[in-house]
C-alpha cells in the first residue's frame, strides 16, 4: 500500500505581522525542474524582516510569498529532462539565479553580482521570487547540489548561510595567522568564526551584546569575546581582519576603530538603506581597506566539502528546531538572538 504524503505545508508571508502555515498544492514541475522533500530550513535575517517588517531592506511584500531559501532536502522526481541528481539524492540549494537584463555593468565572473539576479523567498521583484519553506517544491536542478554520503541532513542546513560566511571571509584576502575580530555574534557572524577558524586564522575574537553567542562563539574557536561596552578591549585587539556581521552603525564604527593601520574591514552584515554616520575618516587616515560582501557564488561547493571532511564546525550555530506546523513559534524563538542562534523548520 502506498503511503499518502503529508500535506504540503508551506510558510507563507501576506503581510508585516501574517505569517501563515498554509497547504500549497503540490508542485508542477517545469522539464528543468526536480521536486526536492525539504528536510530542513533555516530561519535567516530576511525572513524574519518579511514577518516583521512586511518588507526586508527595499523588498516589499506586494502578494504573498513562500518564504525560505537555507533548505536541504532528497530529490523525489529528477528533472524530466535528465539535468540534476536523480531521485533518492540528498541535495543542498544554491538559491540564486544569474540574469544579466542589461540594467548595469557587473563582473561576470562574480555572478553573485548580476543586477537582474533572483534569489529563492525574494520580494525584490514582482511577481516575488517564491521561497523554499514547504514539505515539497520544485526547484531548478542547476540549483541542487548532491550532498556526500554521511553528511547530516541536519548539519548541511548550514551550508548556504556558511558560504555567505565564507564569501564574506574571502573578501578579507589570506587570513592565515591573521589575528581576526568578528563584530556581531548572530549566526552568520558565528558561522564566519567558524570559517575563520577553518581558514587558519590565529587568534579569533567576538563581540556581541549577549552571553550565549559568545559562548557559541568559543565553541567555534574563539579565542577572545566582548561585549561592545569593552571598547578599550576592542581598539587593544589590534584585530589585522576585522568581519562586520551586525550590520549596525556602532558596529561598523566600532570594526574601523579596532582594525589596525592598513588592515582590512569586511561589511558583511547589511547595512540600513540611505546615509548613515560612519567615522570614514579612520578608514582613509589609516589606509584601512574596506570590502562589502554580497551572498555567494560557488563558495558553496567548498563549504559542502569541509563539512563532509570535518574540517568545519558549525553545529554548535544550529541550537533550535521546529516542525513545520510550529512555524510561528520558530520564528519568535529566531527573533530573541539572546536565547537562540539559527533556528531550523523540520519538514
Amino acid at each position: 500500500m502506498t503511503e499518502t504524503p503529508a500535506p504540503n505545508a508551506a510558510v507563507v508571508a501576506h503581510a508585516k505581522d501574517d505569517l501563515r502555515v498554509e497547504v500549497l498544492p503540490e508542485p508542477a514541475p517545469a522539464p528543468d525542474e526536480a521536486v526536492v522533500a525539504i528536510a530542513y530550513g533555516g530561519i535567516c535575517g530576511s525572513d524574519l524582516h518579511y514577518w516583521l517588517h512586511g518588507a526586508a531592506g527595499q523588498s516589499i511584500l506586494r502578494e504573498p510569498m513562500v518564504l525560505g531559501h537555507e533548505v536541504v532536502g532528497t530529490v523525489i522526481a529528477p528533472a524530466a529532462d535528465g539535468s540534476g541528481p536523480a531521485a533518492g539524492t540528498p541535495v543542498a540549494v544554491h538559491p540564486a539565479t544569474v540574469i544579466d537584463d542589461g540594467s548595469a555593468p557587473w563582473p561576470h565572473d562574480r555572478r553573485n553580482l548580476s543586477p537582474g539576479g533572483t534569489y529563492l523567498g525574494s520580494a525584490a521583484r514582482l511577481p516575488h521570487t517564491q521561497g523554499a519553506f514547504a514539505r515539497r517544491v520544485a526547484l531548478p536542478a542547476r540549483m541542487l547540489r548532491a550532498l556526500p554520503e554521511g553528511l547530516d541532513l541536519r548539519t548541511a542546513a548550514a551550508i548556504e548561510p556558511a558560504a555567505v560566511a565564507w564569501h564574506g571571509v574571502r573578501r578579507a584576502g589570506d587570513v592565515r595567522g591573521a589575528r581576526a575580530l568578528v563584530i556581531g555574534g548572530g549566526p552568520i557572524g558565528l558561522l564566519a568564526v567558524a570559517v575563520l577558524a577553518h581558514h587558519g586564522a590565529a587568534e579569533i575574537a567576538v563581540s556581541d551584546l549577549s552571553e550565549r553567542p559568545l559562548a557559541i562563539a568559543r565553541e567555534l574557536g574563539a579565542t577572545a569575546t566582548f561585549t561592545p561596552t569593552d571598547a578599550d578591549a576592542l581598539t587593544t585587539w589590534a584585530a589585522d581582519v576585522t568581519i562586520e556581521a551586525s550590520g549596525s552603525v556602532p558596529g561598523l564604527n566600532s570594526a574601523l576603530a579596532a582594525t589596525i593601520r592598513g588592515g582590512r574591514v569586511v561589511m558583511l552584515g547589511l547595512q540600513r538603506s540611505g546615509p548613515v554616520g560612519i567615522e570614514i575618516a579612520a578608514a582613509i587616515t589609516r589606509e584601512l581597506t574596506v570590502a562589502g560582501s554580497f551572498r555567494f557564488d560557488d563558495e558553496i561547493d567548498e563549504v559542502i566539502a569541509a563539512l563532509a571532511d570535518g574540517s568545519l564546525a558549525v553545529d554548535p550555530v544550529l541550537t533550535d528546531e521546529f516542525d513545520v506546523e510550529d512555524a510561528l513559534a520558530a520564528f519568535a524563538r529566531a527573533g530573541d538572538a539572546s536565547a537562540s542562534s539559527k533556528v531550523l523548520l523540520r519538514f
